[in-house]
């Protein structure tokens, strides 16, 4: 299997760390959906990051649904969410969050480097920052009770978005204001999985 993307984007860095603690064998194509899009297209022409590539050649793309289909062929031991009803919904919610601050911080970044400065549309970049503030506040919340459990796809995530956020977005939001946030995506950038596939 091949996984396409590079480990800037932090819907490919939660595959890649994901893939590791399902146990999948898998190589790591960092390719770039600027950089070299005519390569990525002749993979998938949508260029689309991530993509995975299945031994069969199916392509598969989105990193939630690349990892809903890896979470359904996980063995009980393997599993990264909750089965039980009311822990899946709780999970979900902190992925939403940690999945709309990922959403808002690539937006926010795209904003200021790929449309001319004279086309910034101030009140929208506002609007889209405070979306941003207010989804790393709710998982701020979340976080507040520090945890030694086995790793989850909810935290996982949630520290992929605060590390990335931090890497392209570093004067935006304050760390001292986020210490949960800070504490919980420091301990788990020193896990094997995330230090197997740093951000770039």
């Amino acid at each position: 299997m091949k996984l396409v993307g590079m480990l800037d984007s932090p819907y490919v860095r939660r595959v890649a760390i994901s893939l590791e603690l399902y146990g999948v064998d898998f190589v790591h194509e960092p390719l770039s959906v600027f950089s070299t899009f005519n390569e990525f297209a002749r993979i998938n022409p949508v260029v689309k990051a991530p993509s995975l590539v299945l031994e069969d050649g199916t392509v598969l793309m989105d990193s939630s649904l690349i990892l809903d289909y890896f979470e359904a062929l996980a063995p009980a031991d393997k599993k990264l969410l909750p089965q039980h009803a009311e822990a899946r919904a709780h999970a979900l919610q902190v992925l939403g969050l940690a999945l709309a601050a990922c959403e808002k911080t690539v937006q926010i970044v795209y904003e200021h480097h790929l449309r001319p400065a004279e086309k910034l549309h101030e009140p929208w970049i506002e609007r889209v920052t405070g979306q941003l503030v207010a989804a790393y506040s709710l998982l701020e919340t979340h976080l507040a009770q520090p945890t030694d459990e086995p790793l989850t796809q909810a935290a996982l995530t949630a520290a992929v978005a605060w590390s990335f956020t931090q890497l392209k977005l570093p004067t935006v939001l304050e760390v001292d204001a986020f210490p949960n946030l800070q504490r919980h995506a420091s301990r788990l950038e020193q896990h094997p999985a995330f230090r197997n596939y740093p951000i770039e």
